[in-house]
């Protein structure tokens, strides 16, 4: 619900001041004596109040418009200091293997999906987005706020769909792409990953130049046994980040859970207030009074 307020309350004390003025401070004329003096106060006083009826009336609206009526409406918390997240998922052949410990018939990609699907129901208050890789990378989904959309565009992923390698370094170029893109203040990317680079066409040393240039964090994570441990620590440390090994289910979602921890966003939860003026309305109804008061007092025959 909205809320009407005046910004100003204090100025309707001048309708007091008019108030009083029209007591004490009577208009001068001279005076003109004629017979049937009678039939003209009739006609006057028809006329007088007409134009009394004008004249305060513009006047308490050309107060009302000073005092300056507002409408104001919540609408919302204002989110100002959300985060814009890439999560980078790894669609290579690979991943298509099991996790062990009890995972049979579970694939790593589908426990990855999972897992993420859980971190990004969690990061209600950031703009989050989706990079596929294999052969190559893909923007499977902008940054967004929609989570039910984004979690439903994830579970459409499949292995393979971008190829049967990995091309690590092209995923995080892309990525770092997006973000650098980004008005946001605070800029992460996650990267999950089962395998090793054999495949970008993003070279090593290019990609670590763009790192350091740029004010993102980027969190590694090696999935299984296959990953090239030292070369994702080696990125996750020029990314000004974290690297992390997962070779289970519940250490996946463990490591999910201490990123969320370590980039929770700090939000201004006060709402965002619209606010409407309304000055213009009775201004202009002010405006039509004075201008017919002023119109109806020089016209004789009224």
């Amino acid at each position: 619900m909205g809320d009407f307020s005046f910004e100003y309350p204090s100025v309707f004390l001048l309708i007091l001041i008019f108030i009083i003025c029209s007591i004490w401070c009577k208009e001068k004329s001279r005076s003109i004596y004629f017979p049937h003096l009678y039939l003209l106060l009739l006609s006057e006083k028809k006329r007088v109040n007409w134009l009394n009826i004008l004249k305060w009336n513009g006047i308490i609206l050309a107060v009302t418009a000073l005092a300056s009526p507002v409408f104001k409406e919540a609408s919302g918390v204002d989110y100002k200091n959300g985060k814009d997240i890439v999560v980078i998922l790894d669609a290579s052949q690979s991943m298509l293997d099991g996790v062990g410990y009890g995972m049979v018939g579970e694939s790593k990609f589908d426990v990855a999906k999972s897992v993420i699907d859980n971190f990004i129901e969690n990061r209600s208050n950031d703009r989050i987005g989706l990079v596929t890789f294999g052969d190559a990378a893909f923007v499977a989904s902008p940054f967004t706020f929609d989570k039910h959309l984004l979690r439903s565009l994830l579970w459409m992923q499949q292995v393979g769909i971008a190829g049967a390698r990995t091309a690590i370094n092209d995923a995080i170029s892309q990525s770092y792409s997006m973000l650098m893109r980004s008005k946001a203040k605070s800029k992460v990317a996650i990267l999950l990953t089962d395998g090793m680079e054999n495949q970008s066409i993003v070279e090593k040393n290019e990609l670590i130049s763009l790192m350091k240039k740029s004010n993102i964090k980027l969190y590694t994570i090696g999935f299984g046994d296959g990953y090239d441990k030292e070369y994702l620590e080696m990125l996750s440390s020029s990314g000004n980040g974290k690297s992390f090994e997962a070779k289970d289910a519940k250490t996946l979602q463990n490591i999910y859970d201490t990123i969320d921890t370590l980039e929770k966003s700090k939000l201004d939860m006060k709402p965002k207030i619209y606010t409407e003026h309304l000055f213009v309305y009775p201004l202009f109804l002010a405006w039509l009074s004075l201008i017919f008061y002023l119109y109806f007092k020089t016209n004789k025959e009224v």
